[in-house]
C-alpha cells in the first residue's frame, strides 16, 4: 500500500501467510473428520449392547478399525469396564489420553446416544440382578407373605445371619483406621442416598448426641451442601451397589478438597474403590430379595461409638 513503512507492510504480510497456514489446517480437519465419519457412520438402527457381554463382543467386533483415538477409547474401556459405573465421561477421556468428544463419537459408533446411556448400562448391572419390588412381592405370595408373624421370622433370621457374617468378615484394621481418620476430623460429613439414607440419617442423630460436630448430606429440598466441605473434615459416605450418582460425585468433591474419604458399602465394592481412602464392607443377607440393613447399622453404629471413645480419649 502507498505510503505504508516496510515494517508495517511486512506485518500484513506475515499476517497474510499465518491466516493461509489456519485455513489449510482448518480444511484438513474437516477432511480428517469427513474420512472417519465414513469409516464409523453414525448408527442410525443399531441397537446398543443390552448387556455387559454383548458390550464386550461389540468391542471385539470394533478393535482394529478404528481411527487412533477411538482405538484407545475401545482399548482403555475394555481394560477397565470396572470403572465405567462410577467414572465421568472427563475421567474415561484422560484414562484413554483423548478429548472428551471422542469418547462421546465412540458411545455413538457403538449404538448409544451418548456416554450416559453406556454408564447406565454398567450401573444396572451393578444391581446384583435383583428383581423389582413388584416382583419381590409376587414371589413371596408362594410363602409366608399373608402370615405377618412368619415374615418378623424370615427377616430376624436373615438378620441374624447377616451379623454373624459381619463379625466373621470384619476387617479390623480398616475399621481401626476409619476410627482414627474421623476422630480427628474437625467436621464429619455424611453421605447416603436412597436406600442408604436410614443409616447415614441415625449416624447423624448418633453423633449429635455425642456432641461430635456432623453434617448429613441426603439431598434433602434438593439442597447441595457440598461447600460446607472444610480442610480437616473428613466424609464417610454410606452407599451399595449400584452406587447412587450423588454418593460417588460428593466423594470425587470431597476427595478433590483434600478431605478422606471412608465408604461403608457392600461388597465387593471394586468400582468404589477409587473414590475412597478407607472401604468397610458388609453383606447383608436377603430374604425374598428383600436385604436388611441390620449388619450395616451395627457396623455404623459401632464405628460412631469407637469416633467418640477415640475424641474423648
Amino acid at each position: 500500500m502507498p505510503g505504508m513503512a516496510p515494517a508495517a507492510s511486512g506485518i500484513i504480510a506475515d499476517l497474510k501467510k499465518v491466516m493461509e497456514f489456519s485455513f489449510r489446517l482448518m480444511e484438513g480437519g474437516i477432511e480428517q473428520q469427513r474420512a472417519i465419519m465414513t469409516r464409523h457412520p453414525l448408527p442410525d438402527a443399531t441397537p446398543p449392547p443390552a448387556t455387559v457381554e454383548a458390550f464386550r463382543a461389540r468391542l471385539a467386533d470394533l478393535s482394529g478399525s478404528l481411527p487412533r483415538r477411538l482405538q484407545q477409547c475401545a482399548d482403555h474401556l475394555s481394560a477397565h469396564l470396572d470403572s465405567i459405573a462410577v467414572s465421568t465421561v472427563a475421567e474415561i477421556a484422560a484414562g484413554a489420553g483423548v478429548p472428551p468428544s471422542a469418547v462421546m463419537r465412540f458411545c455413538q459408533i457403538l449404538g448409544f446416544s451418548g456416554y450416559s446411556e453406556m454408564q447406565r448400562l454398567f450401573r444396572n448391572a451393578l444391581s446384583l440382578g435383583l428383581p423389582d419390588y413388584g416382583t419381590r412381592l409376587a414371589n413371596l405370595k408362594s410363602g409366608p407373605a399373608d402370615r405377618p408373624a412368619a415374615l418378623v421370622a424370615e427377616f430376624v433370621e436373615a438378620g441374624r445371619l447377616s451379623l454373624e457374617k459381619l463379625t466373621q468378615d470384619l476387617d479390623e484394621t480398616a475399621l481401626n483406621q476409619a476410627v482414627d481418620t474421623l476422630s480427628r476430623a474437625s467436621v464429619i460429613h455424611l453421605a447416603g442416598y436412597r436406600r442408604a439414607l436410614p443409616v447415614a440419617a441415625y449416624l447423624a442423630y448418633v453423633f449429635e448426641k455425642m456432641a461430635i460436630p456432623a453434617m448429613l448430606h441426603a439431598g434433602i429440598g434438593g439442597l447441595d451442601q457440598r461447600n460446607a466441605m472444610r480442610s480437616g473434615d473428613a466424609l464417610l459416605a454410606v452407599t451399595f451397589a449400584p452406587y447412587s450418582s450423588e454418593t460417588l460425585s460428593l466423594a470425587a468433591e470431597a476427595r478433590a478438597r483434600g478431605l478422606p474419604v471412608v465408604v461403608l458399602t457392600d461388597p465387593p465394592a471394586t468400582p468404589i474403590l477409587r473414590q475412597a481412602d478407607l472401604v468397610l464392607t458388609v453383606a447383608e443377607v436377603d430374604f425374598g430379595a428383600f436385604r436388611s440393613l441390620s449388619a450395616t447399622t451395627a457396623l455404623a453404629l459401632s464405628l460412631a461409638v469407637a469416633v467418640a471413645t477415640r475424641r474423648q480419649g
